[in-house]
């Protein structure tokens, strides 16, 4: 189990933890945006900059930035082998030397290696499985997203709670969103080139939209317009602090599969992605020929694995009475973000 008594918590004060949990999302998009941060916490501009630089040095806050949405770019899916234990560590090699691969889970179950592929078009995606499949050997279960109805890892993190949102009150944000696997993005040469440029994370400065701008070559109006554009097409889901949730404490995690009759597939997922302990939720398709009968995916992330095993208890009684598999992640085996050159390049 863990606790908050970790370097991380007595190393921040509260205004760090303000900032932390206050800028998750919401960051401004305007040439000075770290003005406004500035006023709500009561600290000059600089300072301003100068505490979340310190964060991310310290590794509290993995990035500061735009979170950018693969699915609505380009065409992305998750995808399981059943690795040999004699050649699991060869299977994993092959798969993480793809650039296109930026998730790789072991998880304790049948198909125990998750791994999450993005590309710049379903073409080219269903081309990098085929071809994992020829040199592992193994059968690939292809699973994209179909239907969104919560994503989002955005949570207090400078708490208590055994798992994500238990101080707050219950979510009603939740509603299915359909996902194209055709998705290109449709996106102009200055949204692509900025999207590249961030991906990284933004400049921190006190003007980081004005430097970007420069490094594009482009006027800064037309920087904030494009984010503003990217913003409400969904390519862009957010602007603040991404947090490092095993940092923070929350490293029990568990992502539960569920076989939901068809009918009643969008109803029930839009409640559980409706529920504040509920991170992700998600519609998948079946793969029956592949021995595959689940159609929806939770994730909840705690600190206590007691506690985020009681919510799937909670779930599975209350919510989704029907037939699941917990998949609990054993290893990590690749952690990046998605390389958006392949999404949006020629």
């Amino acid at each position: 189990m863990s606790t908050l008594s970790g370097n991380w918590r007595e190393a921040i004060d509260d205004v760090d933890a303000a900032l932390i949990d206050g800028y998750q999302s919401g960051f401004p998009v305007a040439e000075r945006p770290f003005r406004r941060l500035a006023t709500d916490l009561e600290i000059d501009e600089s300072a301003a900059v100068d505490r979340v630089r310190a964060l991310r040095e310290a590794g509290i806050v993995r990035r500061f930035g735009a979170v950018l949405n693969p699915p609505v770019i380009g065409s992305s899916t998750l995808a399981a082998v059943q690795a040999p234990a004699d050649r699991f560590d060869e299977v994993a090699g092959i798969i993480n030397d793809y650039r296109q691969v930026n998730h790789n889970y072991a998880r304790d179950h049948e198909w125990n290696m998750w791994f999450v592929v993005t590309a710049g078009s379903q073409t080219a995606r269903d081309e990098i499985l085929a071809d994992i499949e020829d040199r592992t050997g193994c059968d690939v279960l292809n699973l994209p997203m179909l239907t969104d109805y919560y994503i989002d890892l955005e949570f207090p993190v400078v708490n208590g709670d055994r798992f994500a949102r238990e101080s707050l009150e219950e979510r009603t944000d939740s509603s299915a969103t359909r996902i194209s696997e055709a998705a290109t993005g449709d996106l102009s040469a200055l949204e692509a080139e900025l999207l590249l440029e961030i991906q990284d994370g933004f400049p921190l400065s006190t003007t980081p939209y004005r430097d970007i701008a420069d490094e594009l070559g482009y006027a800064v109006a037309d920087v904030l317009a494009a984010v503003e554009r990217l913003l409400e097409t969904g390519c862009i889901k957010r602007i603040g602090c991404v947090i490092n949730h095993v940092v923070t404490g929350f490293d029990a995690n568990c992502m539960v599969v569920w076989d939901v009759p068809d009918d009643e597939l969008d109803a029930r997922g839009e409640r559980a992605g409706g529920l504040p302990y509920v991170t992700l939720c998600y519609h998948r398709p079946r793969r029956p020929d592949q021995d595959w009968p689940y159609n929806l995916f939770t994730m909840i992330h705690g600190r206590d694995p007691e506690a985020v095993d009681a919510k799937i208890d909670e779930l599975a009684t209350d919510y989704l009475p029907v037939d699941h598999e917990r998949l609990y992640s054993t290893e990590t085996l690749k952690q990046t973000g998605a390389r958006y050159d392949d999404l949006v390049g020629p």
